[in-house]
């Protein structure tokens, strides 16, 4: 079984984010899902625009977690534009057993708990 590369798992957890902020009325001015290119999402609600980092986190690593120093570069761009910054953390593991890969084949696991301004 195929698993899933390290761009896969990155748009699954776009996929996640997107209708999270789509179903909280977010309007998207820019979305990229390329890997190391930040932020992922640039959404507009309320006249108000926000930059949303998404990450990928894989079993056993906590999706709550985020480089501090890399957010607060991101942040200060994002001021730069009277922008608010988001990190969503996705947290992904195999659904049948923790320690093993995701897989295209399986079904997994998320733990998500939303997204948190940094």
């Amino acid at each position: 079984m195929p698993k899933l590369n390290e761009q896969e798992l990155h748009n699954l957890a776009m996929n996640i984010v997107g209708k999270d902020l789509e179903d909280n009325g977010y309007d998207f001015l820019g979305v990229n899902s390329k890997l190391k290119r930040n932020p992922q999402f640039v959404a507009l609600k309320n006249t108000k625009l926000h930059f949303v980092i998404v990450r990928a986190i894989q079993y056993p690593d906590d999706p709550k977690n985020f480089d501090r120093i890399f957010m607060e570069t991101i942040k200060e761009h994002a001021l730069k534009f009277n922008a608010r910054t988001f990190y969503a953390g996705v947290g992904l593991a195999n659904s049948a057993d923790y320690e093993k890969p995701i897989t295209s084949e399986e079904d997994y696991v998320v733990n998500y708990q939303g997204w948190q301004e940094v």
